[in-house]
């Protein structure tokens, strides 16, 4: 059998022409994949859009070279098995995502983004991009709304403004404010750094956010792993007309 003239299944197209085919699945995984990164790109999550992206094409690029192997004949291949090979070796990026976290309970939820995606290339490339959309819809619907749902049970009243101070050898506003945009949890209002004007020339970072107090707790603890920081404290705010008072010093310094 001539490859020019070798047919694949694709949803909806039926049986195509395979440089036709493999553009479909091609186009769906970029679409689908992206999506999904997006998603986490916007929320400065590890695993962003061009992770997501090569994680969806690659599993849709094993899953086709395979289901195409079997039906040539070119040795005993399976599919099934290369599901299962794609889900141990994503395993890895699911790991790496979640260690990540010096320790802590964190980056769970973008190692199962990153498993789901997975799985969602391998649909594709087993001619159901059609399904796999469906799925991609399902993911993206959970990352969104799961948060107001989940606000929803905790209730609302125990959300609480924080000012988080930490006290640092030197400028890391920028991994803390990566540790701080990790949690899920938590909303910022602002983050901002000063001079303390010492000998050692340290620097304190300001951060007022509104969240749970578990997600305060476990942002706590994450900064404190951070290399150079000297010290964390963190209180509730209790009256909001303390926080505009904040705010109006703060400016008062850069004007």
């Amino acid at each position: 059998m001539h490859f020019e003239t070798y047919k694949m299944y694709i949803e909806v197209f039926g049986e195509v022409n395979i440089y036709f085919g493999i553009g479909v699945q091609i186009l769906s995984a970029l679409l689908l994949g992206g999506a999904i990164g997006y998603d986490r790109e916007v929320k400065m999550k590890s695993a962003g859009l061009k992770t997501n992206m090569m994680i969806c094409v690659g599993a849709t690029l094993y899953t086709t070279i395979s289901i195409i192997n079997m039906r040539n004949g070119q040795g005993l291949v399976d599919p099934n098995r290369v599901a299962a090979q794609i889900v141990s070796g994503i395993g890895f990026l699911g790991a790496g995502a979640i260690i990540q976290g010096r320790g802590s309970v964190i980056g769970l939820t973008t190692a199962a983004t990153i498993w789901v995606v997975a799985a969602i290339g391998f649909t594709i490339g087993c001619g159901y991009p059609v399904v796999a959309g469906i799925f991609t819809f399902t993911v993206i619907i959970i990352l969104k709304l799961i948060n107001p749902f989940y606000r929803i049970l905790e209730r609302e009243s125990e959300y609480k403004d924080f000012h988080l101070q930490v006290l640092t050898i030197k400028s890391i506003k920028r991994p803390i404010t990566r540790v701080v945009r990790l949690e899920d949890h938590v909303e910022i209002d602002e983050i901002y750094e000063e001079d303390t004007n010492d000998k050692k020339d340290r620097k304190i970072v300001n951060i007022f956010l509104r969240g749970h107090q578990r997600a305060i707790d476990r942002i706590i603890t994450e900064i404190g792993n951070i290399l150079n920081v000297e010290k964390c404290s963190v209180r509730e705010i209790q009256n909001p007309d303390e926080l505009k008072e904040f705010y109006e010093k703060h400016t008062q310094k850069n004007e």
